[in-house]
Order: structure tokens, then sequence, then C-alpha cells
């Protein structure tokens, strides 16, 4: 089977419902592809799966990797740069993330327009890789068009999206009440511990990102509520059909 994907879609955390939507797919463990990290984290199944969403090529990474695992920031955005050497045009990224945002309930689909990057290393740090210029410019990481084409369908279809920025930390501690609220000063609606890194690199390459962050807890207010990975990973699957729907019907129309 040939295939010709010009969009790739990474999906997070509790996120890899939307896998099972891919139609004439065919795998490949991340164990069995040269240079490849493995996913270490409950919720990462591992796979990378080319097939057919929206009935267009794509291909899909079911799992990421992270800087907390150990990963540097080369292991981590790796496959971004696979992406683009198979030609790769459009990303979609995903992730569970927490809101700081007061208007954000649990499971709601925030849509990215900006991130805030708090990783302690740059994935762009040290020889400019050809792909693109040394100095990138950053001023619309996540395109505007594809935010704009994600609300159109959003209201066609009756799901409620927010709008928000994302604040990228190293992990693996969730965040503690007051850093919560240090993010949120800084300008953050939500933070996480991935994503930034892919979009820095995807930029970098000229390839168009599109993002989503599921909304799976809450932080910053009072009183403080205790997280676990295990409720990030339900909540994330109960977001999922939303999440998935509008990603296709993007896909389809792009």
């Amino acid at each position: 089977m040939t295939t010709s994907p010009k969009t790739a879609i990474i999906l997070g955390t509790g996120l890899g419902q939307l896998a099972s939507e891919i139609t004439d797919s065919y795998e490949f463990p991340y164990s069995e592809i040269p240079n490849f990290p493995v996913s270490t984290v409950e919720g990462h199944a591992g796979r990378l799966i080319f097939g057919k969403l929206g009935g267009k090529d794509i291909m899909a990474m079911e799992g990421r990797f992270h800087f907390y695992e150990g990963y540097n920031m080369k292991e981590v955005t790796f496959p971004v740069r696979v992406m683009y050497e198979l030609g790769i045009e459009t990303l979609f990224v995903s992730n569970a993330s927490g809101g700081m945002n007061p208007e954000f309930k649990i499971g709601d689909l925030m849509i990215i327009t900006d991130h805030i990057n708090l990783f302690p290393e740059h994935p762009l740090r040290g020889k400019n890789m050809p792909t693109g210029p040394r100095f990138p410019d950053m001023h619309e990481p996540y395109d505007l068009k594809l935010v704009a084409l994600a609300d159109k369908i959003a209201e066609e279809k009756g799901i409620r999206v927010m709008h928000g920025t994302y604040v990228g930390v190293q992990g693996p501690t969730f965040e503690t009440p007051h850093e919560y609220k240090m993010y949120h000063l800084l300008g953050g609606d939500a933070v996480g511990m991935s994503t930034v890194p892919e979009v820095i690199v995807a930029r970098h390459c000229g390839i168009k990102v599109f993002g989503i962050s599921v909304i799976t807890d809450l932080g910053g207010f009072e009183p403080p509520v205790q997280v676990s990975h295990e409720e990030v990973q339900i909540a994330a699957n109960e977001a999922q059909p939303r999440m998935t729907e509008i990603f296709r019907e993007m896909i389809k129309r792009s």
C-alpha cells in the first residue's frame, strides 16, 4: 500500500481513540523504527500509523515523547523532523492540560492560539538545521486560518470550544496552586508538559500547526484540588469524540 500524507497528527495523553477512526491503516511500533524513542507513559500507545482520515492520507503518532522522560529535545522532536522529510505540510497536535482560566470547565476543548515556552532546554539549541533560519519568526505559531476553520466547524456541530495560550513546562509534577496562579498571571490559560517543542520545530520546518488542549483538570482556584494521571486520562477520554470530530472535518475540508 502506498500513501502520500501531507497531514500529521500527534495524539497526547488519553487521546489515542482517534487512531481507531483511521481507515486503510498500517502501523509501526516505535520500537521498530530506527532512532525513534519509545513512549514510557501510560496512555501513550507508541505507534506510528499511516492511513486515511476525512478521506485524506494522514500519518499519526499514537503517543509522544516528553522531556521529563529523560529524552533530550532533539529526541523529543525527532518525529517532527521525520514528518518534514516525508513531506508533511500541516501538523495537528493534541494534549491534556490543566486549565487556569476561570471560564474553563473540565472536558473543554481549548484551541491553542499561542504558547509560552518554559522548558529549560530549547529544541533549536545547537547547530542550526537547514530546514529553517537560525532565528525563526514565531508571530503565528498556530495557523490562524486553521483556527478560523475549527471555529466554523465547532459552531456548525454545536461543540463548545475555547481559545487560549498554552504554557509548556518540564514536569513531571503537576503544578502547585501558586504555580498555576503564576502561569495565569504570565498570560497562560492552560499548562502542560508537551507540545511546545514539537510546535517550535514544526514551524522551523515551515509546517503549519493547529493545536487543541483538552482541559482535564483545573488549578489556581480555591480550595486547591488534587489531581492524578488516571483522572486526567478519564477526562481526556470523555472529550475525545468531540476533538476527533473537529480534526476529521478539518482534514476533510483542508
